[in-house]
């Protein structure tokens, strides 16, 4: 099986793709994509050094607006449209390796930006694709790349999505895989499996894994070696795999300016014939582009200032951080953050904070951090062999 499934990295092997026609950039996000806030309410309880600026913004909003923070109803969307995000995606493709791009979006429970995309010529072909979060076990969620959806029927599936998701049932959960995987041209694929995203400790989290796969391994196609995440964890993933006899796919997970961090190579034409290729051929080869053998932590600062950038040539609504920055008003109606500052603008500590964090990736401050991580992360580019057995 060797030369079905391999793992592939640039700075090794600049020319993977030579003798390939096509790449596929899987798993990415547009503006259409809501992210959560919770993060921030964790981070507040795993480093106390930023629950004070958390605790002052909730007293102000509370005080001056009588606005309880809800950090689970808030949430922010990156900053890239679909057509930008789209054009990000195949740009890498075309111009660092020279062939042919397909490109998946999968926004969090969202298919408008593969919809509104078909209206474009040059995306006509795009596949109708949506990242599901799945409730399981009470204390989390998966997060499963559903690709592919039949075009006439995506709008039903989402509501049958949806009502999963406010109605948790594992017994439905495993019934609506099976559907999903009757349909031969869908691809399945469970993005960062290993991660604990929810931060319910990793020994719980496994099994949680376990208990999931257990009822529905045989529904699930492909696990995701993601793109954003570090190597230590997508080593993990790849033992996962072997464990549970999956194929590897690549899956970048970008949220800001960085394309993603790998992509597929295939002799597919068409998304359909690469979902051909992994389903019923078993193949998969996964090349690792040179932005993953950057340091995680510079990546993922790279990442939070791509996010809280302002960029003035972008359309209205993705101009401003506080305009993508969305949260219940006094009435419970969702605005950004943008219409809810007194005097139109963001108070004094908060801008403060921002610019102190974008200072982070000023050129010396950012070079220094650059080199300080280099010297401390693990020097182990690959994931172990290339062929994967």
């Amino acid at each position: 099986m060797a030369e079905l499934r391999r793992i592939s990295y640039f700075w090794t092997e600049p020319a993977a793709a030579r003798d390939y026609p096509t790449a596929v950039s899987l798993h990415s996000h547009t503006n259409q994509s809501r992210e959560t806030l919770d993060f921030l309410a964790n981070l507040g309880n795993q480093y106390p050094i930023l629950r004070p600026i958390l605790a002052r913004y909730e007293r102000f909003a509370h005080e001056r607006h009588n606005i309880p923070m809800n950090y689970a109803a808030a949430y922010w969307t990156p900053p890239l449209t679909p057509r930008l995000a789209f054009d990000l995606e195949s740009g890498q493709i075309e111009q660092k390796l020279g062939i042919m791009p397909l490109v998946s979006i999968t926004d969090h429970d969202t298919i408008a930006a593969p919809m509104l995309l078909r209206t474009v010529a040059a995306a006509r072909h795009i596949p109708v694709s949506v990242e599901w979060s799945v409730p399981f076990g009470g204390d989390q969620s998966f997060h499963l790349g559903i690709h592919n959806l039949p075009s006439d029927s995506g709008a039903a599936w989402m509501r049958t999505f949806e009502e999963l998701t406010a109605q948790p049932d594992e017994k439905r959960l495993t019934e609506i895989l099976a559907a999903l995987h009757a349909l031969p041209n869908v691809l399945i694929v469970f993005n960062h499996p290993v991660w604990d995203l929810y931060l319910i400790g990793q020994e719980k989290a496994a099994r949680r894994v376990h208990d999931f796969l257990s009822a529905n391994h045989e529904f699930l196609h492909a696990f995701e070696l993601n793109g954003l995440r570090p190597w230590q964890e997508n080593r993990r993933v790849k033992r996962l795999a072997q464990q549970w006899n999956k194929i590897l796919l690549s899956g970048g997970d970008r949220h800001g300016l960085e394309p993603n961090g790998n992509v597929n190579l295939t002799h597919a034409s068409t998304f359909t014939e690469f979902v051909h290729e992994v389903r019923y051929e078993g193949r998969s080869h996964v090349l690792f582009m040179p932005q993953y053998a950057q340091p995680w932590k510079h990546r993922i600062l790279q990442s939070t200032l791509d996010a809280i950038r302002d960029y003035p040539d972008f359309p209205l609504g993705s101009r401003n951080w506080d305009e993508r920055v969305w949260h219940p008003d006094a009435e419970g109606v969702m605005r950004p953050a943008s219409e809810l500052w007194p005097r139109g603008s963001a108070p004094s500590y908060i801008s403060f904070v921002i610019k102190s964090v974008r200072l982070l990736g000023s050129r010396p401050v950012s070079g220094s951090l650059r080199v300080a991580w280099s010297e401390s992360r693990e020097l182990q580019f690959a994931l172990g062999d290339e062929a994967v057995r």
